[in-house]
């Protein structure tokens, strides 16, 4: 479990392909406080470390996981949005976030609005998938709030902290990203659908 709030930034360092999966070695000051079997979540996928070094870290993504996600896009020295497990009895200041992504989505408009930034993001929306405005949506592994809601597309709204401290300064219109929508609504969704 996450919360969707990003501890620091990574820097993929290599990216090995082997059979099915990727291997993605990243490079960060987390690194001194890892261990091998902790799960990691990159730009919102759920990732578990199997390598340590001195400055580096390697985690592996399987077939499965390559389909449904960016991380098929991913290059050497692209920054990406890291965060750790939540632990028990922690806050949870963002939302309740799986580290499962369910689709990739794309940027159709990013624009500086008087100090803060403003993004909309298209998705396939006959995969089920739904957002509804106020809700909470996940992003690159970022937990933010939904400002608008379509049928097949969302807009939010970045603080300058968020857009410092996290990739989305490296999001522009086209840009594909990670989308993990809310889990409590999934549920409610599911639940009526087979009414």
């Amino acid at each position: 479990m996450f919360t969707g709030i990003i501890e620091t930034l990574g820097v993929i360092q290599e990216i090995k392909k082997e059979k099915d999966n990727i291997h993605i070695t990243v490079n960060t000051s987390l690194v001194t406080e890892l261990k091998i079997d902790q799960s990691i979540a990159h730009n919102g996928i759920c990732l578990t470390v199997v390598d340590i070094t001195d400055s580096c870290y390697t985690a592996t993504a399987i077939g499965e996981t390559i389909k449904k996600t960016t991380i098929s896009h991913w290059q050497t020295n692209e920054i990406i949005n890291l965060e750790r497990a939540m632990k028990l009895g922690d806050r949870l200041d963002g939302h309740i976030v799986q580290g499962h992504v369910d689709q990739i989505g794309k940027c159709s408009i990013a624009e500086e609005t008087n100090g803060s930034w403003f993004y909309t993001f298209d998705y396939d929306d006959s995969l089920g998938n739904i957002t509804i405005e106020k809700g909470s949506i996940t992003v690159n592994g970022v937990s933010l709030t939904v400002v608008d809601s379509g049928k097949n597309k969302f807009s939010v709204a970045i603080i300058p902290y968020t857009y410092e401290h996290t990739n989305f300064k490296k999001i522009e219109v086209g840009t594909k990203v990670n989308l993990e929508f809310d889990v409590i609504g999934k549920y409610v969704s599911k639940l009526y659908s087979n009414k």
